[in-house]
Order: C-alpha cells, then structure tokens, then sequence
C-alpha cells in the first residue's frame, strides 16, 4: 500500500502575524526617525534665517549707520515683511528704495518644539540704540553649540546662547 504524503506549500497564520508584526515595528521606528530629523531641519532653517536676517541689517546699517527702529517688532510671522529704506524705520510691508531683504523668511511650523519655547510664533527684533539690536528666537533641540528649549538672541556680536 502506498503512503500518501501531505505536503502543504505556504505560511502558517502565526508565521504571517509576525511577519506582519515585524513590519509594523520598523514602520514605526522610522516615523519616529523621520519626525525628528523633521524638527531638527525646522531648527536648522530658524538659525539659518536668523543670520540672513542679521546679514541684511548689517548691510542696513551700513548704508545708514543706524539699525531699523522699533521696540519689539515681529518679523518673519504671517505677515509679509521686508527690510528696506522706506520711511526710515526700515520693516514695512511695501519694498521701496534700497532693499536689504525682500521678505524677511517665515518661522517654520509648529512654532513651539516640545513646548519649550515662550512667546509667538514670529522672531522679535529689538533695536537697542543706534549701534545694537538683539533678535529673540527660538529652537527645540540643541544645534551645535546652542543649547535647545530656550529663547535664544542675535546681536551684531552673533548668535548669543542665553544660557
């Protein structure tokens, strides 16, 4: 008599779920990657514009020998901005005369990385006298020598850590 011989050809269900287990934990883990290198480009492209801005008021002050005026000015927020000669105060929405920076870039979003961050969603300028200006901003995580999680501040001398 002839054995019969049964053999099945595939997967079983517990080889598939852990496949399928598998799968979803690597999915997972590159999410996870993939928002943080997210966050960390947002507070690379914040410093990046902080300097653009700082270059644009040093070519500002050397045409005037005096930095734009205004107390705690909101730049780079949802409201278009430039850095120009106009009317002296040099932000303004309209570009007229010698133009330093036609759009002061945005803050990109969210604003507030890891809730650590205070204030608004825009970069505060601040003319200190004729001769200095600080620029508070902020970032979610450390970038090279500036510590995350805190405001941080340009002046003509740089990028300041506060803390």
């Amino acid at each position: 008599m002839e054995k019969k011989q049964n053999h099945k050809k595939g997967f079983t269900l517990i080889e598939l779920l852990v496949v399928v287990a598998i799968m979803g934990l690597l999915a997972s883990l590159a999410v996870v990657a993939l928002n943080n290198a997210r966050a960390r480009a947002r507070d690379a492209r914040r410093v990046s514009d902080i300097k653009q801005v700082q270059t644009a008021l040093e070519l500002y002050f050397l045409d005037n020998y005096d930095y734009p005026t205004g107390p705690n000015v909101h730049i780079g927020s949802a409201v278009s901005q430039c850095l120009s000669s106009t009317g002296g105060t040099g932000w303004s929405s309209a570009c007229d005369g010698t133009v330093y920076m036609s759009e002061v870039p945005l803050n990109p979003a969210p604003y507030d990385e890891g809730g650590s961050c205070t204030g608004t969603s825009a970069y505060v300028y601040s003319r200190d006298n004729s001769t200095s200006y600080h620029i508070t901003y902020c970032i979610g995580s450390a970038l090279g020598s500036i510590t995350g999680g805190t405001d941080h501040s340009a002046t003509p001398a740089g990028i300041v850590d506060d803390d």
